[in-house]
């Protein structure tokens, strides 16, 4: 068969089959009397074989040593075009998602474009001082949507970056809560107390009902950083972890400023007393605790307990009660 026939028939053009024959990959065994080249059945099947290898993301060269090389073991290639291949996609989503986050930003003009740009380059910087500059210093008059920073935050470790972020996302508008919702869905524990740390910053009803939910997360970190934000928003529900905070000596004195914010709500006083006083059979250490804690109450509040505890069998315990009692007297 000759070579216009073959190219009809295959699909491949009449030029790829003589670069083919001059890299000796696909050669036709025959010549006709006028010299064309002429191509046997089995040359035929060789063609085929060099066009499903190509189109697995074969290089020609890697292709005459797949075809020639009775040793070649197709696995160890086969899992080098995978690892590329995800490369390239990666490399495609990257590039695809920086298109979305530009278009999201309403550029008015080139320069527009090349200001969010740059500020993606700088959040993506290896370097943490300049992922804070990036945050910090943001382009002038282009909004930057909650989107990116909200994906930022989630990923960030660097925790001065991280604050510098949930800064700016919480001052950056729109729907800076429900872009974190994600986070605190995730897997991944790092990625959940991430989220509440940055959704404790987010204003409004979404943000608390966020953080109300987060109460009951598996992970212990999360549900005292829920618990804190969420009792400054006077959340009810986040007395039983904050009086935990307390009794277990984790960011107690920040639980207990929260728990006398929370007192002052209709009807919560009683309920915090009661919590806080249910624990006094504990060790000396975290009696002395509670009766800190008690002290933050207003309106004396805690006095009764405290009242208590100055009597403790414990001497350190009743001088501080001693110390304490008459800021619940106040």
């Amino acid at each position: 068969m000759l070579i216009g026939e073959v190219a009809r028939r295959s699909g491949v053009s009449t030029r790829m089959l003589r670069h083919y024959d001059t890299l000796g990959l696909v050669r036709p065994t025959g010549r006709t009397v006028g010299g064309y080249r002429e191509y046997s059945d089995e040359d035929i099947r060789r063609i085929f074989h060099v066009e499903s290898l190509r189109s697995l993301g074969l290089s020609l060269r890697q292709i005459g040593r797949a075809l020639e090389d009775p040793a070649f073991a197709p696995p160890v290639l086969v899992a080098d075009l995978i690892r590329r291949s995800e490369d390239r996609l990666r490399r495609e989503q990257e590039l695809l998602d920086r298109l979305r986050t530009v278009d999201a930003s309403e550029p008015s003009g080139w320069p527009d474009v090349l200001r969010i740009v740059e500020l993606l380059h700088g959040l993506n910087s290896p370097s943490p001082a300049h992922r804070q500059r990036a945050v910090l210093a943001p382009a002038e008059d282009v909004p930057v949507p909650a989107e990116v920073l909200a994906a930022a935050v989630l990923a960030e470790s660097d925790p001065n970056v991280a604050g510098a972020l949930r800064w700016a996302l919480a001052r950056a508008g729109g729907d800076g809560a429900a872009s974190l919702a994600a986070g605190l869905r995730s897997d991944d524990p790092d990625v959940r107390r991430r989220a509440v740390l940055a959704v404790g910053e987010m204003p409004g009803d979404e943000a608390t009902t966020m953080l109300a939910d987060a109460l009951g997360d598996p992970d212990l970190t999360v549900r005292r950083h829920a618990a804190l934000a969420s009792g400054r928003r006077g959340v009810a529900a986040a007395v039983p972890v904050l009086v935990t905070m307390v009794v277990e000596g984790a960011n107690d004195v920040e639980a207990a400023e929260v728990l006398g914010a929370l007192s002052l709500g209709p009807g919560r006083a009683a309920e915090i007393v009661s919590a806080l006083g249910g624990e006094l059979a504990a060790d000396s250490a975290v009696r002395i605790r509670l009766a800190q804690a008690l002290a933050e109450l207003p309106d004396a509040l805690g006095a009764d307990l405290l009242m208590q505890l100055t009597r403790d069998g414990d001497p350190a315990v009743a001088l501080i009660a001693r110390a304490l009692e008459p800021r619940a007297e106040d």
